[in-house]
């Protein structure tokens, strides 16, 4: 496998575009800088790059694609309504088509406000609860590793230049599945919290009830209780991780899996808060998402036939089988290759990840990146291990046999030093202070 045009491309990218890329998941320093494919097409769960080479592919678009690239019916309602226009002086039907069937999916969602990417609606969601509580104070989930582009989160990370300190002083944070860290930061800025926000869950479930717990210290407070289902939503259940869990929020918000790759997302919750970017209520109006772009048709047209596609197909089921599948192979390429304790795979079976250890049993960004190369080098894209709609068996099967020959290189290097197997420098950890 050559990687010829992609290397020829690379000056290009970086001449032109920042880092490279437009998304820091997908820059130069996440792949191995031998391996760094520029992709030129796709179809259900493969791509092909520049030369020519073909992956079968687990990030699938950072989790956003979860029936398969360039899907048939998803394109071709976009398609229908491009025919119709797309961007109007008023609204459109569709605009109210599609946020009623959220809101039917969605149990407790009594409003709808569409945008056209997760920050667009956590931060609606945070301006609408200090709105609502008329408080200052926002509380992240500190396990989470991404909320927002918005100074309120990227305040809390190590790539926080640029951001007043002031603005840094006014997010919080607490830990997943310890309620009393919640709990201590109540009781350490009474009355000014406006709300705490968090996924349903990462790569570890709730325990004790934790995110019950949670809601009930935000009720017990006066703070607006939050999930951002930006990867749980059409993955966990088709009612999103709320749903799975049992648990109705005031605000959520979803996109990624919901438009397929379409950029799409939503602000969904109770009538009450909602009404406060609207205009039947008598207090101080609220900006809230109000966007150009916000309510394209054909995004919405691919994100409406997204919802039909999982209330007809067993695409839930099959995300979490498939996913389930390639856990119970890469376990056994695990223990064929003798890394047990070394290499795991970590996470719901619709949503894994996976950890890579050094032979200290210490994190280590040397052997995720030698892991990278020796399963991009086999035709495996995989910075994470997410499953599609379009991942079949014979993708599952052909990956972990791929799995277990780089994890037999992992092994010698284990015995002998990453060095000797790594080719160029470890990829590094996108929230870092410096490059």
């Amino acid at each position: 496998m050559t990687f010829e045009k992609s290397d020829f491309l690379r000056a290009r990218f970086h001449a032109t575009i920042p880092g490279g890329a437009h998304t820091y998941a997908k820059g130069d320093d996440q792949f191995p800088e031998t391996c760094l494919p520029y992709l030129a097409r796709g179809r259900g769960c493969h791509v092909w790059d520049v030369d020519g080479n073909e992956f079968i592919e687990y990030g699938m678009g950072l989790r956003a694609v979860s029936l398969g690239h360039a899907h048939e019916r998803v394109n071709q309602a976009a398609y229908r309504q491009m025919q119709c226009g797309i961007n109007f002086t008023r609204p459109a039907v569709i605009e109210l088509e599609c946020a009623e069937e959220l809101r039917r999916l969605i149990p407790g969602t009594e409003m709808v406000k569409f945008g056209k990417n997760g920050s667009d609606a956590t931060n609606a969601a945070v301006k609408l609860a200090r709105a609502y509580t008329g408080r200052d104070l926002v509380a992240i989930c500190a396990d989470h590793p991404f909320f927002s582009v918005d100074d309120w989160f990227i305040a809390t990370t190590p790539m926080n230049a640029g951001i007043p300190q002031p603005i840094r002083d006014m997010t919080l944070q607490f830990r997943y599945n310890d309620p009393a860290s919640v709990e201590a930061l109540f009781g350490a800025h009474p009355d000014r919290i406006a709300c705490v926000i968090m996924e349903p869950e990462k790569d570890r479930e709730p325990q004790h009830a934790f995110l019950h717990r949670v809601q009930e210290l935000c009720c017990r407070h006066g703070a607006v209780f939050i999930l951002d289902e930006m990867i749980t939503g059409f993955r966990w259940h088709l009612g999103g991780g709320q749903a799975y869990h049992q648990i109705t929020p005031d605000l959520s918000t979803f996109g990624k899996a919901m438009g397929n790759g379409f950029s799409v997302a939503a602000l969904a919750g109770r009538r009450d808060i909602m009404r406060l970017g609207g205009l039947d209520h008598d207090r101080e109006r609220v900006f809230l998402l109000s966007l150009t772009h916000g309510a394209e048709g054909h995004s919405l047209a691919a994100a409406l036939e997204v919802m039909r596609i999982y209330q007809e197909e067993p695409v839930i089921e099959t995300l979490w089988r498939q996913g389930q599948r390639l856990r119970e192979g890469i376990n056994q390429a695990i223990l064929a290759s003798g890394v047990k304790g070394f290499f795991g795979v970590v996470g719901r079976p619709c949503c894994l990840t996976y950890a890579t250890l050094d032979a200290t049993r210490k994190p280590s960004q040397a052997f995720r990146t030698l892991f990278l190369q020796e399963t991009i080098r086999r035709g495996i894209l995989a910075p994470s291990f997410i499953v599609s709609y379009a991942h079949a068996d014979a993708d599952i099967d052909r990956t972990v046999e791929a799995v277990e020959a780089a994890l037999a290189v992992y092994a010698r290097a284990l015995d002998e030093g990453v060095e000797k197997y790594l080719v160029g420098r470890p990829v590094k950890p996108v929230w870092r202070k410096l490059n």
